[in-house]
């Protein structure tokens, strides 16, 4: 695992304007001062000292152990996180759902069995050791097959792919070349379900020193070695951008009694309901609440903001989920208790290929690996790392509709995931039983690639 500070500099036109470039903390501090008189900025940079500017921080610094967290809202900090699990980077942003980022992409890279995380970077020991290893084994070689008959598969029915029969007919080098790429998309998105979540990944953030201080403080509070180790070092590298932040870095009891509390949730929740499930209170609607809009990014009428949603489905793999899990409203709950595994074979054509048999029954001698979690829960909580992309869970998001709707629509749209599509074509048809008016006029799409 290795994280980088990346400070942000300067543009030439600025350096050319002579704009002001102030360190987080500065500028954290510069902005604290708005709140205690109206000189403006003209006359609050001219008190700082240059030369010496943690002095010109520390007197305003001093406030955020008196309550005013805000302050330190406004110390911008980015963080590149290189070699961290798949799951280390689903549970970041289960903390950080407003935070700017990106992560390496299941969906457009193809993964590899030398880049997992090992027993004790993961605080793996003794009879589980072995048992991991043979885990991860096994799930490479099912990844590696799946890949090589998907492959085949969306040679033999390109029309499954649903790429355009103009592209695919095009002698265009370019589309040769787009065809080749979707091509491999559709084989990863279908075979990326046995990749264990102890592959690892890279993962960026943006956002201000008091989320990043949260982040570290539950990290640290944790229970697998994993975050503590991530969390310790992300506590390091604040100390570049905004060491008087540090000292909010550090583990609770609080904390550790709300993890504990939440696995207790998990142990009851996670089989509540079958399916997927859509609360939303009956309120008028209107279609001059929708109509004016021109596509999935134009803003909805407040009746639609004033509605409270939560949406529920019951059988979500974890390779869905951390796409959902990435939308920055309202919030996710998924008790982690693998219910399941969902091994892509509902994306079968219907034919007596040999290369569809080989799935079906890769699918099923899968399955066991679910149960396999399961007992290990009992006495591990590094059972996370027995699971993969393909494993499912019960997931919530509770919003707001018009959260929800750009939510459905963005995730049913161009480039969407085949599966996570699914799931939100099925909310959909429950909102369009709840607020029938409303159909044909939400942007709702078919997950065609891009």
């Amino acid at each position: 695992m290795k994280i980088q500070y990346v400070s942000i500099c300067p543009t030439s036109l600025a350096n050319e304007l002579d704009c002001y470039a102030l360190t987080p903390e500065l500028l954290a501090a510069t902005g604290a001062r708005y709140s205690r008189n109206n000189e403006g900025l003209d006359a609050i940079v001219s008190k700082i000292d240059f030369s010496n500017t943690d002095k010109s921080v520390d007197g305003i610094f001093k406030m955020v152990d008196y309550g005013h967290a805000s302050i330190a809202d406004m110390a911008p900090v980015a963080l590149f996180i290189d070699d961290i699990t798949l799951y280390a980077a689903y549970f970041l942003w289960t903390l950080s759902p407003t935070a700017g980022g990106q992560e390496c992409s299941t969906r457009y890279i193809k993964m590899d069995s030398s880049n997992v995380a090992s027993t004790d970077d993961l605080g793996i020991y003794d009879e589980y050791e072995q048992q991991y290893d043979l885990y991860v084994a096994k799930s490479f070689n099912y990844y590696e097959e799946a890949l090589k008959l998907w492959t085949k598969i969306g040679e033999l029915h390109p029309e499954l792919t649903k790429i355009p029969s103009s592209l695919i007919n095009s002698e265009s080098d370019k589309d040769k070349k787009q065809v080749a790429r979707m091509m491999r998309n559709f084989a990863f998105d279908r075979a990326r379900v046995y990749l264990p979540v102890s592959t690892l990944t890279g993962v960026m953030m943006i956002q201000s020193a008091r989320a990043w201080a949260n982040l570290s403080a539950h990290l640290q509070s944790h229970n697998l070695k994993e975050l503590n180790l991530i969390g310790k070092e992300i506590e390091e590298k604040l100390k570049i951008g905004a060491p008087r932040l540090v000292r909010h870095c550090k583990s609770t009891d609080a904390i550790k009694s709300y993890y504990d509390r939440e696995f207790e949730l998990w142990l009851s929740d996670y089989d509540l309901f079958n399916g997927t499930n859509l609360y939303a209170p009956p309120m008028t609607v209107t279609k001059k609440d929708l109509d004016f809009r021109t596509n999935r990014y134009s803003p909805f009428s407040s009746n639609l903001s004033r509605i409270p949603v939560k949406v529920s489905w019951s059988d979500m793999s974890f390779g869905e989920i951390r796409d959902l899990n990435r939308h920055r409203t309202g919030n996710k709950y998924c008790p982690f208790v693998p219910k399941g595994f969902y091994g892509a074979v509902d994306q079968l054509p219907n034919s007596d290929l040999p290369e569809c048999n080989n799935l079906i029954n890769m699918h099923k001698r899968f399955e066991s690996t679910t149960w396999d979690a399961q007992n290990i829960m009992k006495s591990n909580s590094e059972y996370v790392y027995y699971t993969s992309l393909g494993h499912q869970y019960l997931f919530e998001h509770t919003t707001t509709a018009d959260k929800f709707l750009y939510e459905m629509e963005l995730r049913t749209g161009v480039g969407a995931h085949y599966k996570y599509a699914e799931h939100c074509h099925k909310a959909l048809e429950l909102w369009f039983h709840k607020y029938p008016q409303t159909k044909g006029i939400i942007f709702e799409g078919s997950a065609e690639p891009e």
